[in-house]
């Protein structure tokens, strides 16, 4: 079933203040979620702050986990989605996010936005297809032309490495861990709607960029990823905010996959990706610090703490135990919640992070690590609805308060 926007909920129910005190009353282990007013301030601080193209696609995504979680890959039916929508699922801030794009989009380029990457624009590509699938002129075909051309350009037109590979830079061949979130749950999502022929050979091409970016980025030694490989200029740094695209996207992927009419015959593929996950997450967490976070340069002792990589990294390991039902990397996720909830300022501003566009040393703010918060929050309400609440039925009222707030999966 299709459920009203989160914020649309909260706007209903102005007296729910969800500090969920009573929930870590009942099991003090857990993250207690963001209140109400913090995730309405996360939010307008992510939209407010987000110009890229990456920072775009990746608010697009949070805001179909946050508000249409049915229309996630993480729902529990996400395809096909309804081609009508309505008042209680009207998709309307995504669907803005995607009409700015197209409407902007340069006429002599195929990407949605020409940035000099590949993968980044590559972001806004869910977006964009939803918005085609559900148009209410069904003769205007300028999202479809869009969105076709953004694939076509990263399959046939972006450079390559020998294996395969496809740039995350398009002036020469080099890898992205960044990429990993970028384009593959695109093409994976193009491949599902495309329906026919197409699908298959899509799901697969997803995975494969997943599989030929592992073996490029991955330290043998701690089985992390480097954040950039090949190119002219490389960061080797095991950087905390690449592992989380690399983990977040490859679930993107699997979930897509798994929720496919091709899922049985694509089982080596997932299976391979859960493995490809666990290994960042477990990995990860190794190295965390006493107080939640993870460092900028995860295994470098002398680096910075980086609360927006720690964020990213939480909310893979949610989801994947989700999936998987091994619960053993929660107690970490926990605690790093813990911490980023900590690392909020009154205005919903996440703290203590890295400078997302040097990588390599403290910054003020970070767009993506706005989204990274929410990412955390709707990650960990699934894995907590799932898994706590039934065997709480004194919490069943406001157990039923948050299932209109947040949805079903």
């Amino acid at each position: 079933m299709f459920t009203i926007s989160r914020l649309q909920a909260l706007a209903t129910l102005p007296w729910l203040v969800i500090s969920l005190s009573v929930l870590g009353a009942a099991s003090p282990t857990l993250s207690t979620g963001l209140s109400v007013d913090q995730i309405s301030k996360v939010r307008a601080q992510m939209l407010n702050l987000s110009t890229q193209s990456w920072e775009l696609g990746t608010a697009s995504e949070v805001l179909l986990e946050l508000e249409w979680p049915a229309l996630s890959v993480f729902g529990a039916s996400p395809f096909p989605p309804p081609i009508q929508l309505d008042s209680s699922l009207n998709l309307s801030d995504v669907l803005a996010i995607a009409a700015n794009v197209v409407n902007n989009r340069p006429t002599d380029t195929l990407e949605l936005v020409n940035d000099g990457a590949v993968g980044d624009p590559a972001s806004l590509g869910v977006a964009v297809l939803l918005a085609n699938w559900t148009r209410t002129n069904r003769s205007d075909n300028n999202f479809a032309s869009a969105a076709g051309s953004e694939l076509s350009y990263v399959l046939n037109v972006a450079p390559r490495a020998p294996d395969g590979a496809i740039s995350h830079r398009s002036d020469q061949v080099q890898l992205w861990a960044d990429f990993i979130y970028m384009a593959p749950p695109f093409i994976a999502y193009f491949g599902v709607l495309q329906g026919g022929d197409d699908e298959l050979g899509l799901l697969q091409e997803a995975y494969t960029q997943c599989s030929l970016y592992r073996d490029n980025l991955q330290d043998p030694e701690t089985k992390l990823w480097q954040h950039i490989g090949l190119g002219d200029w490389q960061d080797p740094t095991l950087w905390a905010t690449g592992n989380g695209w690399a983990a977040a996207g490859m679930l993107r992927v699997l979930e897509t996959i798994r929720k496919s009419t091709h899922a049985k015959e694509l089982e080596g593929q997932s299976k391979n990706l859960t493995q490809w996950i666990d290994e960042i997450v477990t990995a990860a967490w190794t190295f965390q610090q006493s107080n939640g976070t993870l460092l900028n340069s995860i295994n470098d002792n002398s680096s910075f703490a980086d609360s927006s990589g720690t964020a990213l990294i939480a909310s893979a390991t949610y989801r994947l135990a989700l999936i998987t039902n091994d619960t053993s990397h929660i107690p970490a996720a926990n605690k790093a919640f813990t911490l980023i909830q900590n690392s909020l300022s009154d205005d919903g501003l996440l703290e203590n992070v890295v400078d997302p566009l040097t990588f390599n040393s403290p910054g003020t703010i970070s767009p993506e690590g706005q989204s990274f918060v929410l990412l955390l929050q709707t990650a960990w309400w699934d894995w907590y609805r799932s898994t706590q609440v039934k065997s709480a039925p004194a919490l069943s009222a406001l157990t039923a308060a948050l299932s209109g707030l947040f949805g079903s999966v």
